[in-house]
């Protein structure tokens, strides 16, 4: 009798775990690296809101440029003061936490030429961040999970191919992008079309045609959907600022999200969670904090 019940109350656990990890399913993304004030990515990773964390930016590369790193107040690149980062980066990958390096940004100096930059860029990004060797890692030794591209600029050529050549690599190596959400994108709407990204964060702000408007969420619904099935990708996250002054416009707020939003499009099989910009506006705001149990 004592056996059974044991086994029933086993049972009833294994369920209510089932149940919770089936509501839990979307995860959390943070952009960190562009605001000196937000604490170290270490800090941001010993939250454990967050699944993963993308380390912003790399706005300088491509068509014969040195390739630069801007992490804003965090450290100085040009002192080589920013490799102190990869026992931060370890820390966050010991919590299970992948951390992908963003490349481009809304301000920056880049484009891909050509087939051939692609290569050289691709292979720059690997011997210096990813699972190659560099004696001039500008994070260190650590080995980076990913790239991700928040391409603003520049050109719409070679991105695909970019992306090619470093999944090419053997070790798995993420690829992820952050487009504007007007579908479709105007600077990597052809690479996402080849089905080489892993995880799409699609930017819902900033664009009044496909973002939240005060208690209005069709024309975020609409892009919504058109994401999912338009692009091949294995999953896609809804990209929120993480207080109204992270974006120009486009905030939604926590209870919207969450009480009107997500039950409108978890049901999808792509539905990957959300993506938040920027660490520094969600350590002020706690938004994350407040939709982690929802997402």
């Amino acid at each position: 009798m004592a056996l059974k019940s044991a086994i029933s109350v086993t049972f009833l656990c294994l369920a209510l775990l089932a149940l919770a990890n089936g509501s839990n399913a979307g995860k959390i993304a943070i952009y960190w690296g562009q605001n000196g004030n937000e604490g170290t990515l270490a800090e941001a990773c010993a939250t454990g809101n967050y699944d993963y964390v993308i380390i912003a930016f790399l706005p300088t590369f491509g068509d014969g440029q040195t390739p630069m790193i801007n992490l804003a107040g965090h450290c100085d690149p040009y002192s080589n003061g920013c490799t102190g980062l990869s026992s931060d980066i370890k820390s966050c990958q010991a919590k299970g936490i992948k951390v992908l390096l963003s490349l481009g940004g809304g301000a920056g100096s880049y484009s891909i030429a050509s087939t051939q930059d692609a290569s050289q860029v691709a292979t720059y990004l690997w011997n210096n961040f990813l699972g190659g060797q560099s004696s001039t890692r500008p994070l260190g030794p650590a080995v980076l999970d990913g790239i991700d591209f928040d391409i603003e600029g520049g050109s719409n050529q070679h991105w695909g191919d970019l992306a090619r050549f470093l999944k090419g690599y053997g070790q798995k190596v993420y690829i992820t992008a952050a487009p504007q959400c007007t579908f479709p994108d105007a600077w990597i709407g052809n690479a996402l079309t080849t089905g080489l990204f892993d995880y799409v964060w699609v930017q819902l702000y900033n664009n009044p045609p496909c973002q939240y408007t005060s208690g209005e969420i069709s024309n975020l619904e609409d892009a919504w959907k058109q994401w999912i099935s338009g692009i091949p990708a294995n999953k896609i996250f809804l990209g929120l600022p993480a207080s109204p002054q992270a974006a120009g416009s486009g905030f939604l707020p926590a209870s919207d999200l969450t009480s009107q939003v997500l039950p409108a499009i978890k049901g999808s099989a792509k539905y990957g969670g959300v993506m938040l910009w920027s660490r520094y506006y969600d350590a002020q705001s706690g938004y994350s904090s407040s939709i982690k149990s929802y997402v």
